[in-house]
């Protein structure tokens, strides 16, 4: 009682000043200090009280085997036990209680945890531990066999892992183990736990754009040896599974020597499409665009946009670079510079996976190739007319070079490249000589959009030629009449921008309907427009003030969703821009 009046009186009640209040600090340190230890030692007390049943006071009965415990060391780790004795339940006045779903030795194990102890959680008791956290409700020990699952993870048994994960939805080891399979596809199909997944899970991870394979044979063979470990069964989700392999990326040697003659593939027809389009693609590369002709995102080789020559910021200087660009990585590479680099408002585009350009100067005939392996530029046959502000579209393994301008008028006549031959031939020509337009291929035909019909005047057609036939024909007006704008093609609807124009057309060729797809900050003329990657990229091009601009902006063509993803290594315009596959 004097102690305490002692406290509530006189100076006590100032604040605390020099030796008194770095005494009282200097306490409160040591007090946190001692405070795990003391929590330890009363835990190790605790358990040895339960050891020689020392104050127990309930008996926990499983299988036949008594644990003699203390029902507020239960309750502290518990909630099933905190449920159990606390809120009047009948066995809060049992001394007896019967446990079930929990077999003795792991209750044991459980015991041993909640009383401080240290029962190693291992791979043969690390499932029912887990099971026994959740039936009595304990997060600290179900993190720590989360935690011992997510140490153990490794390529030849990741599998059964991410199923367990599954099936006790632990999202973080669902997730590392999933990343796992993905990063170590190759070493995981080599072990015996793959060969045992179930086929959706294996659909599931094939579809994967990180499937992080150097080579898609790894997939093929992976999926054969699936489907060759239970063939009677298996057979029938051949062609579901070889959709998701990327064919056409496979080795052309490879392709002929091991797919086109196994046996299992032959007897299903539903795979034949599967090989036509990859023959096509070997033959036709890019003009061939599927799921199945894009590498996967960690494969040794990637879709890439090669940005090549054009003007610099004020449209005075014509620059000499090839520059590739990777959106994977987000990253920038020089190639290899274009030998004659006088010129601008050439034509460039893409023929089984190498680039061409020409003309691009008044009576310019200069054909140049891009081989993509060797990165070099090589010169070829020329055309047979000089052309600038033309275009160039490949078309069933062969090059179109249509229109321009030649210093005096616009251009009707259409000249076709035999890569085999080394020669460009004439075809039928225009039926509006234009300059300036845009073009593309779809549905087997090649169009050309709008241009300028002369100093003044632009044209709102769309004139498609039909290879078989030789033949040009008006398919479309459109709602719009420009010059200096690009199109692309993708899953037979192309889209047009460009020009004066501050937005995205894009139109449905068999229903000839025209739509806004999406609108863009200001007019972009003689920028550059390519597909990689299933998306729509809008490089560089002249902005509304008429100067070169930098910007690299990505159009998703399902939602028209528009983002500017990075900026080019210079202000450019009047260049080329086109995808290739290339090894990265």
């Amino acid at each position: 009682m004097g102690l305490g009046c002692t406290i509530g009186e006189g100076k006590s009640r100032e604040p605390e000043t020099g030796i008194r209040a770095a005494g009282t600090e200097l306490l409160g340190v040591l007090l946190s200090e001692t405070e795990p230890r003391h929590a330890e030692d009363i835990l190790k007390h605790m358990h040895i009280f339960c050891q020689r049943r020392l104050f127990t006071d309930v008996v926990l009965l499983v299988e036949g085997r008594e644990f003699h415990c203390h029902r507020a060391v239960l309750s502290a780790n518990s909630i099933y036990f905190w449920t159990m004795f606390c809120i009047g339940l009948n066995e809060s006045h049992q001394d007896t209680v019967g446990i079930k779903g929990v077999s003795a030795d792991t209750m044991d194990c459980v015991l041993d945890y909640m009383y401080g102890g240290s029962r190693a959680i291992l791979e043969d008791n690390v499932q029912s531990l887990l099971e026994a956290a959740d039936l009595f409700q304990m997060t600290g020990l179900r993190g720590n066999c989360e935690r011992f699952l997510e140490e153990q993870l490794d390529p030849c048994n990741c599998l059964g892992i991410l199923s367990f994960a599954h099936s006790y939805s632990i999202p973080a080891l669902l997730d590392k183990s999933r990343r796992l399979l993905l990063e170590s596809f190759a070493e995981v199909s080599q072990h015996e736990e793959f060969l045992d997944m179930p086929k959706g899970d294996l659909l599931e991870h094939l579809s994967s754009d990180l499937l992080a394979v150097a080579r898609e044979e790894t997939v093929y063979e992976a999926v054969m040896r699936w489907v060759r470990h239970d063939v009677d069964t298996r057979e029938g989700a051949l062609p579901e599974l070889l959709e998701l392999v990327r064919i056409p990326l496979l080795d052309p040697i490879y392709f002929v020597e091991n797919v086109e003659v196994d046996q299992l593939i032959l007897k299903s027809k539903k795979c034949f499409p599967l090989l036509q389009e990859a023959r096509k693609f070997h033959i036709f590369g890019n003009e061939i665009s599927t799921p199945r002709t894009r590498p996967r995102k960690f494969s040794s080789v990637a879709e890439v946009i090669l940005v090549v020559g054009g003007c610099d910021r004020k449209g005075r200087a014509s620059l000499p670079y090839t520059e590739r660009y990777n959106p994977t990585s987000g990253s920038w590479a020089q190639l290899a510079r274009l030998p004659d680099y006088t010129k601008y408002e050439f034509a460039v585009c893409t023929l089984k996976n190498d680039i061409f350009l020409s003309g691009g100067h008044l009576y310019s005939k200069d054909v140049w190739m891009y081989n993509s392996l060797l990165n070099v530029w090589l010169r070829v046959a020329p055309l047979n007319k000089g052309r600038w502000r033309h275009k160039m579209v490949a078309l069933h393994g062969k090059l179109y070079a249509v229109g321009g301008f030649n210093g005096f008028s616009r251009m009707s006549s259409v000249e076709c490249y035999n890569a085999a031959q080394n020669r460009w031939t004439f075809q039928a020509p225009l039926l509006e000589a234009v300059s300036s337009a845009a073009i593309t291929t779809c549905l087997n035909k090649v169009h050309v959009i709008g241009g300028a019909l002369n100093d003044k005047k632009n044209s709102n057609k769309v004139q498609s030629y039909d290879p078989l036939q030789d033949e040009w024909m008006i398919t479309s007006s459109t709602p719009f009449a420009q010059r200096c704008i690009n199109a692309v093609s993708l899953n037979d609807t192309f889209y047009v921008m460009g020009g004066l124009m501050e937005c995205v057309y894009k139109y449905d060729p068999p229903q000839d309907v025209w739509t806004i797809l999406m609108h863009i900050p200001g007019p972009l003329e003689n920028s550059g427009l390519t597909v990689c990657e299933g998306m729509l990229y809008i490089l560089g091009g002249k902005d509304a003030m008429a100067e070169g601009t930098d910007r690299v902006l990505c159009v998703d063509p399902v939602s028209g969703e528009l983002s500017h993803v990075c900026n080019m290594p210079r202000c450019v315009s009047y260049h080329g821009c086109v995808t290739i596959h290339q090894q990265v």
